[in-house]
């Protein structure tokens, strides 16, 4: 079923009984497209080393109250066993934009050893590492990765440049151009946006999900923007609206593309629970399907402050859901493009 642009928006406007119908909808084609499973990934945040200055975010390059760090290779290894051993399928190694060499090839090795840990159900691997050149990503996907999210953040082009510095680092057409260069190597591509950014309007948030559906994506990862401490978004852009706001309008884009992409998978976004306690487990109850458990170890989780009020502890209850123990839970959608 294709859904027209100003059917979105009237989606995206619902309050009250409207919304509640909505998010039941998008729960029950979600139920019976990719069935009521609930995926688990395990999140490694490798390192918050960043060469990126995004007004918005935590670890931006320039904000000088984060103590910096990388992980070393036996702690991301450490905690992809973790993972293995308890069924999760897959894991999320994720981290600043870095395109070093060295980067580069730390993670190539990275990959092939998690890929290793468990020879007879290897681990999927999911890469989140902003944007690199088309051989790195070739490089990554021959070693063992096969999911990667890179977000558009806006994939309105006057947002995107509003939240971002003119510093020739932060191009726009780059971004897509990445996303193209994942999509020719042969990834199950993610990308994602923040919904409540100071001056976004309900067009735009419609506008984003046609971009989603246009770009024929496989997967999404989309939350509330959260402020965070040292960065001068607010300070430039004006305040972001009031945090219910924020909250409800995320649940309903996470309902509104499942009803528009109906077999991809779509992330309960962690920084859902930076405004409410329930909003990962309401993510789940209005069409995701995708939950990432915070394994990093102690020291990296503390620094890894993309925003305020982060929250690491995965929601107990989620775990009552029904849970694909072991699978990788690959998109649907990615299946039927490449039978």
């Amino acid at each position: 079923m294709i859904i027209d642009r100003r059917e979105i928006e009237r989606m995206l406007a619902a309050e009250g009984e409207a919304m509640q119908e909505l998010f039941a909808r998008a729960a029950a084609v979600r139920d019976e497209t990719v069935g009521p499973v609930l995926y688990l990934r395990g999140l490694i945040e490798y390192s918050n080393i960043c060469r990126k200055n995004c007004l918005y975010c935590g670890i931006r390059r320039e904000n000088r109250s984060v103590a910096r760090y990388r992980l070393t290779p036996d702690e991301v290894i450490a905690a992809a066993r973790y993972a293995g051993e308890r069924r999760f399928g897959s894991v999320v190694l994720q981290g600043g934009e870095i395109t070093t060499e060295d980067h580069i090839a730390c993670i190539e090795s990275l990959v092939v050893r998690i890929k290793s840990l468990f020879p007879a159900s290897p681990l999927g691997v999911t890469l989140s590492f902003g944007e690199q050149t088309e051989a790195t990503y070739r490089r990554w996907f021959r070693a063992g990765a096969h999911r990667y999210l890179l977000r558009i953040e806006s994939s309105s082009e006057r947002l995107y440049r509003s939240i971002h510095p003119d510093d020739g680092l932060h191009r726009y057409e780059e971004r897509l151009r990445a996303l193209r260069a994942l999509r020719r190597v042969g990834y199950q591509v993610g990308t994602g946006v923040m919904i409540g950014l100071p001056g976004q309007t309900l067009a735009d948030l419609a506008d984003d999900i046609v971009f989603m559906r246009d770009m024929d994506i496989d997967m999404c990862g989309m939350g509330p923007y959260v402020e965070a401490e040292g960065t001068p978004l607010v300070e430039r852009c004006g305040p972001p609206p009031e945090r219910d706001y924020r909250l409800a309008m995320a649940l309903k884009m996470i309902a509104v593309l499942r009803l528009a992409m109906p077999d991809i998978n779509i992330a309960a976004a962690t920084a859902l629970s930076s405004l409410s306690p329930d909003g990962r487990l309401d993510a789940v109850r209005c069409g995701a399907n995708v939950v990432m458990p915070n394994l990093t170890p102690r020291r990296g989780k503390e620094a890894y402050r993309l925003y305020d009020d982060k929250s690491s502890a995965i929601d107990s209850r989620l775990l009552c859901e029904r849970i694909g123990w072991g699978e990788w839970g690959d998109s649907l959608r990615f299946g039927k493009k490449n039978k």
